[in-house]
């Protein structure tokens, strides 16, 4: 029994039995014992196959890849051991070689074994591992009081009675740039190395989004190498079309809209740049992207704008992300609005590094803001600390961006004095124009003319507990979202209520989970979620074939 042991422990009893020395090297006896895998002759280990990705980890060894294993010979749940080193001849030296295994031999997988006290997790963070659980909540719009959860397979009967309508679904996913994780690697300490590399993450983000089968992605954090070698060209094997814009800057990383071809078509793809090199307000790379869907088969049906972002993460310089999205709207403006005057309905997606109930996001759904004596580092609701409480200006962003304070584009002022000294405008008339110009740049209120609505309520109804987008070691929040423009509802000179133009109608949403909830499974990532952002779905938008006409802004 007590060679036994020894052997579970990596140890041997010495010759002359007082002592133990290591059965294996130092590499190897820091395997734990979480779970014991049987191998047989077709899962012993495989030299020449291919190695799927590397990672470098401060405090670990410098060179740890995942072996890649077929999943025909292992468990759909197993994954094998950061355990290689470069150099073979050190396995040599060691005199072991993976034939020494047999049909019977057995082999201990490890967890993540922090390296200092710093790192280990809290308590609420060592929980077994296991799947999340979210269900679909169906409502209809007619009766938005009462929220209605229903199986996957009903809904609501009322919902089923609309008339002629075009149904769609929508997904807006941070898929986590590997990139960006890890030059955050201190964001993950809770995970296990190998779930965090992206040989592992990418068939679980893929499987995420063949399961959710939604009409339209909207996706951030996207890198580029890994969209243009492996996303795009599995999305386009998935029947989607896919349109990338990449971030201005040094990071690799951008934003994706994918939509499904049998669905839609696509009339203009318009890609968001949120630099200006000479607007020192804007120095920072985030970019958003603007498409105009036609659906098909459906020729009474509107066109259907979807714009996708991420904005800045800063907490503290509310300043740009409040310009950004005003570029953003703007954009949108210009896409939306139809050559009949009308205004098609409006999607927009992406992760706003904002809390629910914060000035942006109010601004969002309300569609006015008064930023007057607003600190900078309260807009978006992040941040906590007496950082960033400078009062943010007036005007925000200058006119030389050419964009109002109504969030839409204005002629550009060089274009304007060109246009007056071609035809012959007297410098008084010029001074009058700078004064009116001058007068607009002193508000302090900022408009769009969109009626938009969250999908997500962001708050359990029974409990008031927070629902929770994004989940990481250092916090757990709301940060993206899925806005759609409603109906808007006014009364004609006979007293009948009229729909305008842009509305769309939600049937259900994939429900989110409480910061706990996600603990209970190590948060996120997780060996089966790996981004550090949940997925938002919407599940049966549609537009009704008949529209009626769109009031002028």
């Amino acid at each position: 029994m007590e060679a036994w042991r020894c052997v579970r422990r990596g140890y041997s009893r010495c010759a002359v039995g007082k002592g133990r020395y290591p059965m294996l090297p130092y590499h190897l006896q820091n395997l734990g014992r979480d779970r014991i895998t049987p191998w047989d002759i077709s899962q012993r280990f495989c030299w020449n196959r291919h190695i799927s990705s590397c990672m470098r980890w401060p405090g670990n060894d410098s060179w740890a890849p995942y072996p890649y294993f077929s999943s025909q010979h292992c468990p759909l749940n197993w994954r094998p051991p950061c355990l290689f080193l470069p150099n073979r001849n050190q396995f040599q030296q060691w005199n072991w070689r993976p034939d020494n295994f047999t049909h019977t031999s057995l082999f201990h997988l490890s967890s993540y074994i922090m390296d200092s006290e710093e790192d280990k997790p809290s308590s609420k963070r060592q929980k077994t591992q296991g799947v999340i659980k979210r269900h679909w909540e169906y409502l209809c719009q007619h009766n938005k009081e009462n929220l209605k959860i229903l199986g996957d397979k009903h809904v609501d009967q009322k919902c089923k009675d609309e008339k002629e309508k075009f149904e769609f679904s929508v997904m807006s996913y941070n898929i986590l740039s590997q990139d960006l994780l890890e030059d955050n690697s201190y964001l993950y300490r809770h995970c296990r190395k190998p779930v965090l590399i992206w040989g592992f993450r990418f068939p679980n983000i893929l499987r995420e989004i063949k399961h959710m089968d939604a009409d339209i992605l909207c996706l951030q954090e996207v890198q580029e190498d890994h969209y243009r070698k492996e996303i795009k060209p599995n999305l386009e094997s998935l029947g989607y079309h896919c349109e990338y814009k990449m971030r201005t800057g040094r990071k690799p990383d951008g934003c994706a809209i994918c939509f499904k071809c049998s669905k839609f078509t696509l009339l203009s793809a318009n890609p968001v740049e949120f630099y200006r090199r000479d607007i020192p307000l804007l120095d920072r790379d985030n970019v958003g992207l603007v498409l105009l869907l036609q659906p098909k088969f459906h020729c009474t049906v509107s066109p259907i704008c979807v714009a996708n972002t991420h904005l800045l993460y800063n907490p503290r310089r509310g300043d740009i992300k409040l310009t950004q999205l005003a570029m953003l709207l703007a954009e949108i403006s210009s896409v939306a609005h139809q050559n009949d005057g009308t205004v098609c309905p409006i999607i927009i997606c992406g992760d706003f590094n904002s809390v629910p109930g914060s000035p942006l996001y109010s601004f969002i759904k309300e569609g006015k803001l008064n930023y007057e004596g607003l600190a900078i580092g309260k807009v978006s609701g992040q941040e906590q600390s007496p950082r960033g409480q400078r009062i943010l200006s007036i005007p925000i962003w200058p006119p030389s961006l050419g964009i109002s304070q109504n969030c839409v584009y204005e002629i550009p002022q060089v274009t304007r004095v060109e246009k007056a000294e071609e035809d012959d405008v007297t410098q008084k008339q010029l001074e009058k124009t700078e004064v009116l110009v001058a007068a607009k740049k002193l508000s302090s209120n900022l408009h769009h003319h969109f009626s938009l609505s969250s999908v997500y309520s962001h708050y359990f109804p029974n409990t008031g507990i927070p629902e929770v987008t994004t989940c990481h070691s250092k916090n757990a929040v709301t940060v993206d979202y899925i806005f759609y423009s409603t109906e808007k509802e006014t009364i004609n000179t006979q007293g009948t209520e009229v729909a305008f133009v842009g509305g769309l109608k939600l049937l259900g949403r994939l429900s989110l989970l409480t910061e706990e909830d996600l603990w209970t499974v190590n948060g996120l990532p997780n060996e089966n979620n790996s981004s550090d952002h949940l997925p938002l779905l919407a599940k049966g938008f549609y537009i009704s074939f008949v529209l009626s006409t769109s009031e002028h802004y």
